[in-house]
Formats: structure tokens, sequence, C-alpha cells
């Protein structure tokens, strides 16, 4: 005679004074009722399905009565022993199921990752081993302009070679070195990406047999990129209007003008590089732009009154001369570009960089200063011979009186004295 089955009714098992204990239903099925622990609620009910297999007694919730009918309930028990029966574990496979829905899920949300948030995660992972924070500061403005309007908000998973080419293509031959740079941070982008198994296939950004096959060589169409200057006959005006405006931008602004440096240079200057008593700037050799692996010399800059008098003024707050936002931290390299925007100068009218040239145009023009000297002024690279007479007392001179020079040009003096004269003047 055979077990007996579906003993339980529908009516019998929701009958509210049902004491607590298993009732079974037949062939494994069971309605388990468990005492409540809090005065005044009813005994849950839930279904359980006992099994044996290999030899371990084993119970598999099957749901609550509210959730599970008793007629889904047998459909339930019946297919979990079918599974019984072909020797499987029904636990352990729906246990295997969750995790693999688990895991699913959480794929497809990772390749839902934008190439923006991959970009940021990047930055973010390297920026401890980069030089300078300016470094990090580049990257993101860069992919900021370039990238981000096209596939910022695009899964990561979905960037393809049409994207890259839709990013590269416009600015390949007027821009082309920025362009190379953002090319290069996109395969970076999309290397890391890969590695963390956001996206699948080769990398569309990269160069070496990929896209070299597709856009001309840097070299073949690389452009010299030059930044707007300001005419130096309109630079006392702009200075009168500049000393004007409160704020530390304004000041590393100035500084940067009167000492013909980089915006690197200025927003990284420290205290223990500025001699008050010397009236002297030292920049050290491994902050100044030169050939990869080739080791600038440090670089001094007489400071001219006017310089002194703005560092006077300076407070005095952490190792920076111009601190930024961050404590710790130098100014942003954005901060000054954003004074002359604010000013109403904009990129093709007149940059920081820019301000280099305004002044090389002025002592090739105004002045009688050797070319070497002011290439020198200006942190250009110059012959050993040139750097040796340089060091010796009588071509500092000529370099102090060239930085007061400049500065008293910018403040609208005439200039004047043994080596400032007007081109044509001497006989």
């Amino acid at each position: 005679m055979g077990r007996a089955v579906n003993q339980l009714s529908d009516k019998w098992i929701r009958k509210p004074d049902l004491p607590p204990g298993l009732y079974g239903d037949g062939n494994g099925l069971y309605l388990q009722v468990s005492p409540s622990y809090t005065e005044g609620e009813k005994p849950t009910k839930s279904w359980i399905f006992r099994f044996m297999i290999r030899g371990r007694a084993r119970k598999m919730g099957l749901g609550d009565i509210d959730q599970v009918g008793l007629k889904d309930a047998r459909k339930l028990a019946q297919a979990q022993r079918l599974i019984v029966l072909d020797g499987r574990d029904p636990i352990e496979e729906r246990n295997a199921r969750k995790l693999a829905l688990v895991a699913e899920r959480e794929t497809e949300k990772a390749k839902a990752t934008t190439f923006k948030q991959c970009a940021e995660a990047y930055i973010k992972a390297n920026q401890a081993g980069w030089k300078s924070a300016k470094h990090g500061s580049q990257w993101a403005a860069t992919l900021e302009t370039y990238a981000y309007p096209t596939i910022g908000n695009l899964p990561v998973a979905l960037v393809d070679r049409n994207h890259v080419l839709k990013i590269l293509e416009p600015i390949w031959t007027t821009k082309t070195e920025t362009a190379s740079r953002v090319r290069g941070r996109i395969e970076k982008i999309l290397d890391r990406a890969k590695a963390m198994g956001l996206r699948d296939g080769e990398n569309p950004a990269r160069w070496t047999g990929h896209l070299d096959q597709l856009l001309p060589r840097k070299s073949q169409v690389a452009p010299v990129e030059h930044f707007a200057a300001l005419p130096y006959k309109q630079l006392p005006a702009f200075m009168a209007k500049l000393r004007k405006r409160d704020g530390i931008s304004a000041r590393a602004l100035e500084f940067t003008i009167l000492n013909v440096t980089r915006t690197a240079n200025t927003i990284g200057a420290k205290w223990n590089q500025i001699d008050a008593k010397e009236k002297t700037w030292t920049i050290p050799g491994e902050l100044m732009k030169g050939k990869k692996g080739k080791r600038r010399p440090d670089h001094t800059i007489p400071l001219s009154d006017r310089a002194m008098e703005l560092l006077k003024d300076l407070p005095r707050e952490g190792e920076f001369v111009f601190p930024g936002a961050k404590e710790g931290t130098g100014l942003s390299n954005m901060a000054m570009a954003e004074t002359l925007k604010e000013m109403g100068y904009d990129g093709d009218t007149a940059t920081v960089h820019g301000f280099r040239s305004t002044f090389k145009d002025w002592a090739s023009e105004q002045t009688s200063y050797a070319n070497e000297l002011t290439e020198m002024a200006m942190a250009h690279i110059v012959s050993d011979k040139t750097e040796r007479a340089y060091r010796r007392g009588d071509q500092r001179e000529k370099r102090v009186r060239l930085m007061q020079d400049w500065a008293s040009y910018c403040e609208g003096q005439k200039v004047g004295g043994d080596n400032v004269v007007a081109i044509g003047a001497r006989k």
C-alpha cells in the first residue's frame, strides 16, 4: 500500500487555532506551524519539503502559505522531489541559482558603468603616482573638453572605434599634440576597464596596428601650437587693471608675468625657494621643462622691486607662495586662466602662457638686450657656453636690469639705461 498523499485541505490549513507543529501532506511536503513569540500575534505557517540526499536529512523552505497556496506547494514539492530522485540536492541548486543571478546582475551593473565613471576612477587610482597635481588636472580637463561630450555618459563596454575617431578627427590636424594625449588617455582608461571586467575585445584607441592605419602620423600633421599673446603695447594698461583686482589668483598672474614663468612654476612656488636677502627665486631643475630623461639646472630669477613688494604683501600660510583652496596644495592650474576670463580675455585674445611671448616681443622690439639673455630669462635651453657666461657677475647684472626694466615697463614707466634703447637708436 502506497504512502498517503494530499492529506491536507486548503480550508484546514487556514484554521486559526492550529497548534504549533509539522503537518504532513505526503511525499515530503509539510505545513510548519511556528509559535509566535509576540503576545497577541498568530502563529506563522509555512511550507517545508523534507528529503534525504546522500544519507543526510534535509529540509527546504517553500514559502509562507499567504504567498504559496496548497496547490502550488504540492507542485513545488514535486519539482524538488524529481531533483532528489536524480541524485541532486535541490537546496544546493537553489543557492547556486541565487548566486548566479546576483553575479549576472552585478555584471550587468558593471557593464553599465560609464566611460566618465571609469575615467574618474582611473585618475583617482593613479594620481598618487603622478609627479604633480597639475598632471591630474590636465587629464580631467582634456577629457572634459574632448572625450566626455561624445562618450562620457556611454557605457564603457560600448565605446568603439567610431566613437574614438569622432573625438580625434576634428582635432587631429589642428591640435595634434592635444589629440595625441587624449587618444593615449582614452586607451589607458579602456585598458583598465577591460582588466576590471567592464569591457571585452580589442582597445579601439590603440595606435599601433589600429589607429595608425586610419590617422596620419603626428609628425606629418602636427602644427606649432601658439598661445594667444597680448600685444606688449597693451600690457601697461592690462597690468594696471590686474593690480586693481583682489585675490590670490590675480597676484599669482601678476607674479607670473613679472617673472616670465610658466603656470606650473608659479603654482608650485614655495617660500623656501625665495631668497629675500638676495632678491631671487630659484626653481629646482627637476621642476623645469626640458627633454625627458635630462635634468635641467636650477633656474634662478632676479626679482624686481615690484615682485618683492608683491611677495611682502602675501600672507605666509603654509609652504606654497600661492596656496590653493585645499590645505597643503598650490593654486589650481586653471585659477589664473579664470582670472583672465573674468577680466574679459578669452583664449583667442590672451593666455597665461602667452605673456611669455609678450615679454619676448617687447625685449626684441624695444630693447637691445642680447637674445641669449632674454632666452635665459624665459628658461629656454641655451648653450653651455652662454650658461657659463651668465653665471659670471657681468651677465648676471644684466639679467637683474632686464627683469627690473620689464617690471618698470609693466607699470607704464619709461625704460632707460645702458642696455635698454629703442632699436635703431644706437649709432
